[in-house]
């Protein structure tokens, strides 16, 4: 399997995934005026990203497991025997 394949497969299904994701966050800087910064809450806003990031990393993983199971499979299909 060429890695540049896989690559762009694992890309197209992390963007189909975040296309059905209906409201997904980005990422607040320190100084973007978000509520908890503005409120002077500085955790709160380290843990909003933390969330976020989260949420990304579990669409990565989604589209790696994706990826891995359609590969699985045309790897059965094209080598029957190996059952």
């Amino acid at each position: 399997m060429n890695p540049s394949n896989r690559r762009q497969r694992l890309h197209e299904l992390v963007v189909a995934l975040i296309a059905q994701q209906g409201d997904l966050d980005l990422l607040d800087d320190d100084n973007s005026g978000s509520l908890a910064v503005a409120q002077g809450n500085p955790a709160g806003w380290l843990e909003r990203n933390r969330r976020v990031v989260q949420r990304y990393q579990a669409l990565v993983r989604s589209a790696a497991t994706l990826d891995a199971l359609v590969e699985q499979e045309a790897n059965e299909r094209a080598n029957p025997s190996q059952l």
